[in-house]
């Protein structure tokens, strides 16, 4: 089976706990949505019909999801109860969307990540509701991923045993970006690799090495500028007390085959090695690879194909059990 692991859910559930209460902040026009750090995008049938999300994986040549939320539903600016309301309601969702095809989907759980002291039992709780992994956005309204606060997030995610998907989140400000919509065209991209290399560089991943990451957006700028953080660890004394190498943590670190492009997906696949990529498509967002069987197809041999677009999602995902 064909499965993307990049795929989100922005389910009724949630809706109705945005309209109830203003302090979201989310507006809802028809099929309308903006706020909740995004601009403006259309709530599309496969955003919350899960007949529409099969037929939409058809069309694209795949047959399974592992689903997770819309990143505009992170909310981690807002109060701790807000964000704990809108996890719950978003995981109640996406379980039962999930539920309408256990054979095709799978969900990932949101979290409070704005109140570290209520992720653990909360994120527990949630796997032991049935979450195969966790997203969680590339930073939390501020604080990073790598913040001592966060430790006990990275404890359970081990203990657990379940994949964290990066998505960027709460993008920092830089007036290169503010036109054109680079802050999703360039801005994700830096978002992502600032994510993982700071986890690198604090030692997160030496910490937690049964943790394993998943990057969305082919792992940003990461797989094509490793080298340059591993050069800077060899003259920079801001980095003397980092890894030695970033390349070594690809196998701990796996990333999606979004690039856009054929032939960058084809070096992707080869530096970092066919086991450490997979099937993702960011659907049903506009941003989403067109064709995405198509292209991996173009970029890979047959062999690699299959285990990006099967292998590896059913093992990470547990689609075997």
């Amino acid at each position: 089976m064909k499965i993307d692991v990049h795929n989100h859910v922005l389910p009724y559930s949630a809706v109705e706990v945005m309209r109830d209460d203003p302090g979201y902040g989310m507006q809802i026009e028809g099929d309308q949505l903006t706020g909740g750090n995004h601009p403006l995008f259309p709530w599309s049938p496969s955003f919350h019909d899960p007949e529409a999300k099969l037929a939409e994986l058809a069309a694209k040549g795949l047959e399974g999801a592992v689903l997770s939320t819309a990143p505009p539903l992170f909310f981690y600016n807002l109060d701790a109860d807000r964000g704990e309301r809108i996890s719950k309601a978003t995981n109640q969702g996406l379980k039962d969307f999930a539920a309408a095809d256990p054979d095709r989907f799978r969900w990932m759980a949101t979290l409070p990540m704005a109140d570290p002291e209520r992720v653990p039992a909360f994120f527990e709780g949630a796997v032991a509701d049935g979450a195969v992994g966790v997203e969680v956005g590339t930073n939390i309204a501020g604080r990073r991923l790598d913040d001592p606060v966060y430790g006990t997030f990275w404890a359970a995610a081990e203990r657990l045993g379940v994949p964290v998907l990066i998505h960027p989140a709460f993008n920092e400000d830089n007036r290169g970006m503010s036109d054109f919509y680079f802050q999703n065209v360039i801005g994700n991209q830096l978002e992502t690799t600032i994510a993982i290399e700071r986890l690198i560089a604090a030692g997160v991943l030496d910490r937690h090495p049964g943790v394993r990451i998943v990057l969305v957006h082919a792992g940003g700028y990461f797989p094509f500028q490793a080298g340059r953080l591993r050069h800077a660890r060899t003259v920079r004394v801001e980095l003397q007390d980092s890894p030695t190498d970033p390349w070594k943590y690809f196998g701990q670190v796996v990333v999606d085959i979004i690039t856009h492009d054929t032939e960058t997906l084809s070096h992707l696949i080869a530096r970092v090695g066919r086991d450490n990529v997979v099937m993702g498509t960011d659907l049903p967002f506009d941003m989403a690879t067109p064709e995405p069987m198509k292209m991996l197809e173009a970029a890979a041999d047959a062999e690699t194909v299959r285990v990006i677009s099967e292998s590896n999602p059913a093992k990470l995902y547990r689609f075997d059990n």
